[in-house]
């Protein structure tokens, strides 16, 4: 099965094209030579992820999904949330992000967070929606070299160590992600 997934993001392919095994065959943007940026101005991760595939499937006609991550702060009133790749400004630097996130928590008890990555699937015309969360907290201080985005701060409960001190295989068993696309993963194989 040929799916086009709507991505850039060449750690994002390696870490999915591993949940999602051989027997899906991963198409890139790159591989389609689609380099520009898909518009993400919603509110929600949701239409976020559903215009991504929308807007490829319009393109290509191909079987697509895209993904949308937000990380959601308790104390913060769910922020950075659908925000959070430019949560310090359009140049999506997440060391920028990192900071303003640790310094907006500055002496916050409360760092109860959540990540939740939703992913839009259509399939021969059809849309589809999954879903994946995974809570914990946010620490005082950047721990670990693996991983993107938020990981360095980000606790899972019942861990202690952050994402970014997991090796893929590890973080891939938990993360938000992961559970998003283990339920795509099994929707794919109902269908065969």
């Amino acid at each position: 099965m040929k799916l086009v997934f709507a991505t850039n993001n060449n750690y994002k392919l390696k870490e999915i094209s591993h949940i999602l095994g051989n027997n899906i065959e991963l198409i890139s943007l790159s591989d389609l030579n689609i380099r520009e940026e898909i518009s993400e101005d919603f509110l929600t991760i949701e239409e976020n992820a559903l215009a991504k595939a929308r807007y490829i499937y319009g393109i290509t006609g191909m079987d697509v999904f895209a993904d949308d991550t937000g990380l959601e702060i308790e104390a913060l009133g769910g922020a950075p949330g659908v925000h959070s790749a430019r949560f310090a400004g359009d140049d999506k630097n997440f060391d920028k992000n990192i900071d303003k996130v640790l310094e907006l928590l500055t002496g916050i008890e409360n760092r109860k967070a959540v990540f939740r990555t939703v992913i839009a699937l259509i399939m021969k015309g059809r849309e589809y929606l999954f879903e994946g969360k995974v809570k914990g907290i946010i620490l005082n201080e950047r721990r670990g070299k693996e991983g993107f985005g938020y990981d360095p701060v980000f606790l899972p409960d019942g861990y202690d160590r952050t994402f970014a001190e997991m090796t893929l295989e590890e973080k891939n068993r938990i993360s938000h992600r992961a559970r998003a696309f283990m339920k795509l993963k099994t929707f794919l194989a109902e269908l065969k």
